[in-house]
């Protein structure tokens, strides 16, 4: 259960870390791989993911589908929460 919340905060914490450690992790692989702009969140998201993993492990708590869940959760929890919220209104309103 450790693992999953390391994991929800990990996911929810991507894009703060984009531009500390995405960029210049981007701008070290550019040299090999060609990148799209677009893909440094995903190169966070992977950062931050990674670092859930050893985490968790470092706990020994969660599995890998228990933090891959975790941290789409996590990652999309704002807007999932702002949806549930808007179906709620919508609901109180008829």
């Amino acid at each position: 259960m450790l693992g999953f919340i390391v994991a929800v905060a990990a996911g929810f914490f991507t894009p703060h870390i984009e531009g500390p450690v995405a960029r210049p992790l981007a701008k070290a692989l550019g040299k090999h791989i060609k990148l799209e702009s677009s893909e440094t969140r995903l190169l966070a998201f992977i950062a931050a993911l990674l670092g859930a993993c050893v985490a968790a492990s470092l706990l020994n708590s969660g599995s890998a589908f228990w933090i891959t869940l975790g941290a789409a959760i996590g990652y999309f929890g704002s807007r999932l929460m702002a949806a549930v919220q808007k179906l709620l209104d919508e609901r109180n309103n008829r």
